[in-house]
C-alpha cells in the first residue's frame, strides 16, 4: 500500500482540478455524507461529480455526474488512457478504476468533485488528491488489518485526508486524540462536533449551528436512520467551510436533505412483511442498526438474512443483534474472504445461538435463497433483517430487478 505508484500515473494523466473538491472518510456514515452533500449541491444548481466505493450492482454506480452513473464507453476510453499510461507501472483494481474515474470527471467540467476514501485515509488512491475540504465521520474498529486495532491508531490513518489550513470536519462527537493532533500538527482549520457544529431537534424539525452560519427549521433526511443527523451536520458544516466558493441556500439545503437516497443503507422495501436492508458489516455499524430496528415498532417476528467477509468481528456485530432477530438465515457470498454459511453457523453456535423450537438457523447458498424462506415462513406482520456485507444486499437487490425476482 501506498501513493507513490498511482501519483506517479496520475502525473503522466495530469490529472487536477480547478474546482472545489471535497474528501469524505470514516468507518460509517460516508455513503450517506456523499449522498447528502451531492443531493445538497445538486438542488443548488452546480454540476456534481461524485466517486464512491463499493458499488451495490453496477461498477457505474462508482462515478456518477449530475445525479447520473456514467456511462460504459466514456470509463472504458479513460481506462484505456490508464493502461496507455501506466507503462510498466502496476496499479490496484482500486488505483486503476480510480485513475479512470478521475479523467472522466475532468472532462465532465464539474463545479465540485466529491471524493469517498475507500480504505483508511493515508494510503487511500483518493488521498492523492489535495482536497479542499475533507470530512471524517465516526471512527471506529474495522479493516484491523491493514489500519490498527484501535480507535487511536485508525483515527491517525483517516486524519491524514485532512490538509494544511484547509477545513478539516470531523463528525465523530468522540474524536481520538490522534486525530485532532494530526490535524493542530499540520495547521488544518479543524472544525469539532460540539465545539465547532452542533445541532437539536424536536419531533418535526431540527436546526443546525456552526461557527458563523446557522440553519434552523430543516426537515428531517429522507435517509433513515438515527445517525443521519449526525452525517447531515458534517455535511453542513463543510458547506459552511467553503460558503465563500460554493454558496447554498436554505432552500437547496431542504430539498437536498428531503429527496436524497441511497440504497443498502437501512432500506425499507414496499410491501409486508417489511422488508430492512442494510449493510452494517462491524459493530459500530451494527449497533446503529439495532437502534434504528427498535425505533420501528413493533414485529412480533425477526428474521434475519446475513451474509459476511470472513475478516469480520462476528461476535461484536451478532451481539448487538441477537436480542432482536428470531430466526438465523445464514448465507453464504462470493469472493475468497466470504464466509461461507457454514462457517457463520458455527460462528454463532460458538456465542450461543442454536436451532431450538422457537429459533431457526438455517444455511443458503445465496441470499436471495435465504430471503425467499424467510418471506415463505413469516407473517404479514412480522420483519425480515438482511444485513452484512454490501453482496448479501447486492444479491438482493438484484434479484429484485431480474426477470421473476422477489418484489
Amino acid at each position: 500500500m501506498g501513493l507513490d505508484r498511482i501519483r506517479e500515473v496520475a502525473g503522466r494523466l495530469d490529472i487536477r482540478f480547478d474546482c472545489p473538491v471535497i474528501t469524505v472518510g470514516g468507518t460509517n456514515g460516508k455513503g450517506s455524507t456523499c449522498a447528502m452533500l451531492e443531493s445538497i449541491l445538486l438542488s443548488a444548481g452546480y454540476r456534481v461529480a461524485l466517486h464512491t466505493s463499493p458499488h451495490l450492482l453496477d461498477f457505474n454506480e462508482r462515478a456518477r455526474f449530475q445525479g447520473a452513473p456514467a456511462d460504459d464507453a466514456p470509463l472504458a476510453r479513460h481506462m484505456a488512457e490508464v493502461e496507455a499510461a501506466r507503462g510498466q507501472t502496476l496499479l490496484t483494481y482500486f488505483e486503476f478504476t480510480l485513475l479512470a474515474i478521475l479523467r472522466w470527471f475532468q472532462s465532465c467540467q464539474p463545479d465540485v468533485v466529491i471524493l469517498e476514501v475507500g480504505l483508511g485515509g493515508r494510503l487511500d488512491g483518493v488521498n492523492l488528491i489535495d482536497a479542499d475540504c475533507a470530512i471524517v465521520t465516526c471512527i471506529d474498529i474495522d479493516h484491523a488489518e491493514y489500519l490498527g486495532d484501535t480507535r487511536e491508531l485508525i483515527a491517525h490513518e483517516k486524519a491524514h485526508i485532512y490538509r494544511p489550513g484547509r477545513p478539516a470536519i470531523c463528525a465523530d462527537p468522540m474524536p481520538p486524540a490522534t486525530l485532532i493532533r494530526y490535524a493542530e500538527g499540520i495547521g488544518a482549520d479543524l472544525r469539532l462536533f460540539g465545539r465547532d457544529f452542533n445541532y437539536s431537534g424536536d419531533r418535526q424539525q431540527w436546526a443546525w449551528g456552526g461557527r458563523s452560519q446557522r440553519r434552523a427549521g430543516l426537515a428531517y433526511p429522507a435517509l433513515r436512520g438515527s445517525n443521519q443527523l449526525l452525517n447531515a451536520s458534517g455535511v453542513l458544516a463543510a458547506l459552511e467551510a467553503l460558503r465563500e466558493r460554493l454558496p447554498v441556500s436554505q432552500q437547496a439545503v431542504r430539498q437536498g436533505l428531503a429527496t436524497v437516497e441511497l440504497p443498502g443503507r437501512f432500506q425499507v422495501l414496499p410491501g409486508r412483511p417489511a422488508v430492512v436492508l442494510d449493510v452494517a458489516h462491524n459493530p459500530h455499524a451494527a449497533a446503529h442498526l439495532a437502534q434504528n430496528l427498535d425505533n420501528m415498532g413493533f414485529f412480533p417476528v425477526t428474521w434475519a438474512v446475513f451474509g459476511a467477509m470472513r475478516d469480520k468481528d462476528l461476535a461484536g456485530i451478532v451481539g448487538h443483534l441477537r436480542e432482536r432477530v428470531d430466526h438465523w438465515l445464514l448465507t453464504s457470498l462470493p469472493g475468497p474472504r466470504a464466509a461461507t454459511a457454514a462457517e457463520l453457523r458455527a460462528g454463532l453456535a460458538a456465542l450461543g445461538i442454536e436451532p431450538g423450537p422457537q429459533r431457526q438457523v438455517r444455511v443458503f447458498d445465496a441470499p436471495r435463497d435465504a430471503l425467499a424462506h424467510a418471506r415463505a415462513g413469516a407473517e404479514e406482520g412480522d420483519r425480515i433483517l438482511a444485513f452484512g456485507s454490501f453482496l448479501t444486499v447486492a444479491d438482493i437487490l438484484a434479484s429484485r430487478r431480474s426477470p421473476g425476482g422477489a418484489t
